[in-house]
């Protein structure tokens, strides 16, 4: 960053029913010193997000109950869209904070979470930096946990594609070809968690050797891996 200049916020979309949760988050975020967050967007459904200016933001922050429906299921399509979502919800449950994170998500805050805690976790999602949240701890201590996404751009990477290349393979469920920029987040994500236990890749190698050491992908899946040039 170049004298002068300026560090834009973060943009952050809330999708939530409850007022007094909403409220609580734009006091929180009003109340950062550093103004590292905006919230540009506040609704109460997936569909009004994806039709409206909250699916531009560079953060998703997600409640896992909307009316009476659970919406975990819907995870691996705004990860598809490109969209980085962190949950913000009261099911701590480790196998609800799994599910989501599996699905997709970026980070998992719990509702108890402090202000600080909760601005810092979207700070740092927004730019896809390595960040633990304590929900999320207990599932890193038994190894990185990819995405099945994750892994599917993984593979194709280590077999030597391109972004472009693995973006028309990746469908989503109506058949239409995610974005490459998308395909480049399923991969930030995936280096991201390794470096957030402490065993960081810089390049596509110590990726591939990561993946291979904690058993989600297995060498027969990569052709050649180790001839391919990067």
């Amino acid at each position: 960053m170049g004298p002068g200049q300026v560090e834009r916020p973060v943009t952050a979309a809330i999708v939530e029913d409850l007022e007094v949760v909403v409220e609580g988050v734009r006091s929180w975020v009003a109340a950062d010193p550093g103004r590292r967050v905006r919230v540009t967007a506040v609704v109460d459904t997936i569909e009004a997000l994806l039709e409206g200016d909250g699916r531009t933001a560079d953060v998703v922050v997600l409640d896992l109950d909307l009316g009476r429906d659970m919406v975990t299921d819907r995870v691996p399509e705004l990860s598809d869209l490109g969209l980085r979502v962190v949950v913000f919800s009261v099911h701590v449950k480790p196998l609800v904070v799994q599910a989501v994170m599996d699905a997709g998500a970026c980070a998992f805050l719990d509702k108890r979470t402090g202000k600080d805690h909760f601005v810092d976790t979207i700070a740092a999602v927004a730019k896809d930096e390595p960040y633990v949240t304590p929900s999320m701890a207990g599932g890193l201590l038994q190894g990185a946990r990819l995405s099945e996404r994750e892994r599917e751009a993984l593979v194709y990477l280590f077999q030597g594609m391109s972004h472009e290349s693995i973006a028309r393979r990746m469908k989503k469920p109506g058949g239409e070809a995610i974005s490459p920029a998308t395909v480049k987040q399923y991969i930030g994500r995936a280096r991201a968690k390794f470096a957030a236990m402490g065993r960081p890749c810089a390049s596509n190698f110590a990726l591939l050797a990561r993946c291979i050491e904690d058993g989600l992908i297995r060498p027969d899946q990569v052709d050649d891996y180790r001839s391919t040039p990067r």
